[in-house]
């Protein structure tokens, strides 16, 4: 077996209960890393077309990669799959903390969870051992409640990955938590979770990853580092201002370049924000009690708030919010309170909700109020106004417990539209059935297509990004740090696994992932060619002032462009079977393209 790997996959039948482990093929390894990569392989190989997302049939995985857990910087990160309930495709989502090395010294690379069970349970793997076991007593609970729970059984050297009260009702915007904020967020998992009655997944245990070359890797891992710390983000180091401020950093600048959307995608920030340092970095960590970071991560970027005072009281040990969530709960709803953000936050980690999705579905309401289509006795007499941080935080809470006018939100922005009917769809903004990143889509950078898949993760700009995530690294540390991306992951990689492959050489694996991927949700009738871009997303009807203004995108030229570059049919979005063969997966040739 390769360096890097444990070497076991962990299958787990709840309906059954049934739990078995089969050794990892080495060739999986080589041909898609980890990761969902792996993943990806697993569920193509074993799960049949058209099962229901929250029913017994879909599978969840928890995949490392090769790198979680060993030395190199920023290799702590884990995958969740399965058949998304957001989009009918299949999802992935990145999470950090400790549950990915802790997985893999429990022994074991990844895990695949089938069926359902009768009473609530959770999964405890234990040094190579693993078992089921009755979780009825913290069903109900919310997540800090559950990891306390839990260590308080097992001790604190058991690291809980869990849903809250969100997935436990199935909420299509719920997400997989650890240490209280390190979230698994997108593509609605918390509730496939929630479905198999499945409240937590536990590891713990002393292996050790291998690794091929460990002076390789001391080099390369103090050589990149070295980098990182010279590599500039918006002026400052880019370690400085990560450790100081995370992702909230970029908020102020995104705001004043057009890049953070507002109002409901309807609005200018230069025009509509009038006070952008009230959302900056440095308000976010006005309440900083501590700096910490995910397993042995050298930049350390997480910050920890002091107990919460005034009108919004949050617990000691809250995350700052990043800004993803400053954006979703401020800009989108223009709300210039960074304490009503902390609670917003806060509310979404506790009880297991994506903050992304829930703020754009927040911002929808507000707009739909603002438009008769709702009104305060809907919504139970929260008026859902332009920047009430009241009534945003008050409406974040009913939607993460699915209570009154909150249970109908519960499901985003597209489910929410339908059932409220009369033209409300026209301020539901989505791509695929899942509101979208905070990144407009005019920005010259980004524009179009481009993003749009890689929105969805599964485009051409994806090979590099399935190259960051299938080995565990982080994309901010790695990708996003400007030190030389390529070079050191194909050198990380190298030293762990002691396959010394180039960058193009992993590109190509990366495109080969991206191409598995995107047949198994074709296999499901996902088809981006028949994804509806809003038109306020490319500025059909242009921004008048600002950095954006006169900005439309040629959405249809593009995403042509997009499928050209990827060798995948305009129409269907079918890759070619001459493509799936240059990439090793004759076989999934074979089963798409039968007639040939």
């Amino acid at each position: 077996m390769a360096r890097g790997y444990m070497g076991r996959l962990l299958f787990v039948d709840l309906s059954s209960g049934k739990i078995s482990d089969e050794m990892l093929e080495e060739n999986n390894c080589r041909d898609f890393i980890g990761g969902y990569g792996i993943g990806a392989r697993v569920i193509y190989d074993r799960q049949k077309a058209g099962a229901n997302a929250l029913g017994p049939a879909n599978t969840l995985g928890l995949i490392t990669g090769p790198l979680t857990g060993t030395a190199a910087n920023t290799g702590a990160r884990f995958c969740v799959i399965a058949k998304s309930p957001r989009t009918g495709g299949f999802g992935d989502s990145n999470c950090g903390g400790h549950f990915g090395p802790y997985l893999k010294s429990a022994g074991y690379d990844g895990v695949f969870v089938t069926g359902a069970s009768a009473i609530p349970a959770y999964l405890l793997i234990d040094n190579g051992r693993a078992e089921l076991r009755d979780a009825r007593h913290i069903w109900g609970k919310n997540t800090y409640e559950t990891e306390d729970a839990i260590q308080s059984e097992l001790g604190k050297e058991a690291e809980v990955l869990c849903i809250g009260r969100a997935g436990e009702k199935l909420s299509h915007m719920a997400g997989l938590i650890t240490e209280r904020g390190a979230a698994a967020a997108r593509f609605g998992f918390g509730a496939v979770m929630g479905s198999k009655k499945l409240k937590a997944v536990v590891a713990r245990g002393s292996q050790k990853v291998p690794v091929a070359d460990a002076e390789a890797l001391t080099r390369t891992k103090q050589e990149h580092f070295a980098k990182m710390k010279t590599a500039l983000n918006r002026g400052m180091p880019f370690v400085d201002a990560w450790h100081k401020y995370g992702t909230s950093s970029t908020t102020v600048s995104g705001i004043l370049s057009g890049d953070v959307p507002v109002k409901n995608w309807g609005g200018i920030g230069v025009v509509d924000v009038k006070d952008p340092a009230v959302l900056s970095g440095d308000v976010a960590i006005a309440n900083l009690e501590r700096r910490s970071g995910c397993w042995h991560c050298p930049v350390a970027c997480e910050g920890r708030l002091k107990e919460g005072t005034g009108e919004y009281v949050y617990p000691a040990g809250t995350r700052r919010p990043e800004y993803e969530t400053i954006a979703t709960f401020g800009t989108m709803c223009l709300n210039k309170d960074m304490s009503s953000i902390i609670m917003a936050n806060h509310i979404c980690n506790d009880y297991g909700l994506d903050t992304i999705s829930a703020g754009c579905t927040i911002a929808f309401a507000i707009e739909c109020f603002e438009n008769g289509l709702v009104t305060k006795k809907d919504t139970g007499g929260i008026e859902l106004t332009w920047g009430n941080h009241k009534a945003i935080v008050a409406m974040t809470e009913i939607m993460a417990k699915r209570e009154g006018f909150g249970d109908l939100l519960a499901d985003g922005v597209k489910i929410a539209a339908a059932k409220i009917g009369r033209g409300a769809e026209r301020y539901a903004f989505h791509v695929g059935g899942q509101e979208i990143m905070m990144h407009d889509l005019r920005m010259p950078a980004r524009s179009g297509a481009a993003n749009v898949f890689a929105t969805h993760r599964i485009g051409p700009a994806s090979f590099e990004r399935n190259i960051t995530n299938c080995s565990g690294f982080c994309l901010f540390g790695m990708a996003y740090s400007f030190a030389d991306a390529g070079k050191y992951q194909a050198q990380f990689l190298a030293a762990v696994t002691g396959w010394d492959r180039s960058w193009e050489d992993l590109l190509k694996i990366g495109e080969r992932i991206a191409n598995i991927k995107h047949v198994l949700s074709l296999r499901e009738g996902s088809n981006p060619a028949e994804w509806k871009v809003p038109g306020r997303l490319i500025g059909l009807q242009p921004h008048m002032e600002g950095p954006l203004t006169g900005i439309t995108v040629d959405i249809s030229t593009q995403m042509d462009q997009a499928l050209d570059r990827l060798d995948w049919d305009r129409t269907t979005t079918k890759p070619s079977k001459k493509k799936l063969i240059e990439l090793g997966l004759r076989d999934v040739a074979s089963d798409l393209w039968p007639e040939d």
